[in-house]
């Protein structure tokens, strides 16, 4: 798998620029929405643990460039955040599809993660988990074994 996106400082990040390296990719909907403004903090606050494990950090949503760099500047953000407007990215990794909210379907982000070996190979998934308290919940998946 291989992608390439801008960052939050409109530079282009290349999935191929972390082989050798554990990463994860998380999706999240929309920059300073309170779920994924949580999710990203919390993440975050969580960011040096995973680090100093080998991992490398990605946050990917549809927003614009310049919404990614204040989002980061504002929550003080130590994560990668890269621009997937089109929803390419989201498409490759099946977390663009078909949601419910309310009894009504939509096509929309689906809140996911992805961890990924030293090759670029998916070895962990999380689909449609909740924002708040992931964070935990792949900290404790990758680090306490």
């Amino acid at each position: 798998m291989e992608f390439s996106l801008l960052n939050q400082d409109e530079v282009a990040i290349n999935l191929s620029d972390f082989r050798g390296k554990k990463v994860i990719v998380f999706f999240y909907p929309k920059a300073f929405t309170p779920g994924c403004t949580k999710q990203n903090c919390e993440l975050s606050e969580n960011y040096d643990r995973l680090l100093d494990n080998g991992y490398v950090l990605i946050g990917i949503s549809p927003d614009k460039c310049e919404k990614l760099a204040k989002f980061k500047n504002d929550y003080n953000l130590n994560q990668i955040l890269l621009s997937d407007e089109n929803k390419e990215v989201a498409k490759l990794f099946g977390a663009w599809g078909i949601k419910k909210n309310y009894g009504k379907e939509y096509e929309g982000l689906i809140r996911s993660c992805f961890v990924l070996d030293e090759n670029g190979e998916i070895i962990k998934e999380y689909h449609n988990h909740k924002a708040t308290g992931f964070a935990a919940r792949l900290t404790k998946d990758l680090l306490e074994k």
